[in-house]
C-alpha cells in the first residue's frame, strides 16, 4: 500500500521495512514532531478547550484514580 508523507506529500510505501512510516524520512518525522511540540498542529476540541480534562458533576482526585487503576488485573497499571 502507498500513502503520502504527511510532511512533504511524497508517495511512501507502507511496509514494515519503512521505519518512519507514514513519513518518508526521519527528517519529515522530526518536522512533524516539531509542529506538534510548537502547537502548530492540534486536535480540535470544540468551543471549550478544557472539555477533555473537565468532568462535570464528578469530584475525583488523582488518588482515587490511582486506587481504581491499582484494582485492575492488568500489570500495565501497576508500579
Amino acid at each position: 500500500m502507498k500513502v503520502n508523507c504527511p510532511t512533504c506529500k511524497k508517495e511512501v510505501e507502507w511496509t514494515t521495512e519503512n521505519q518512519f512510516r507514514p513519513f518518508c524520512t526521519k527528517r519529515c518525522q522530526l518536522i512533524d514532531l516539531g509542529q506538534w511540540a510548537n502547537e502548530e498542529n492540534a486536535i480540535p476540541s470544540g468551543a471549550n478547550k478544557d472539555a477533555e480534562t473537565s468532568v462535570p458533576d464528578m469530584n475525583i482526585d488523582i488518588e482515587d484514580i490511582e486506587a481504581l487503576l491499582a484494582q485492575q488485573e492488568q500489570d500495565f497499571f501497576k508500579n
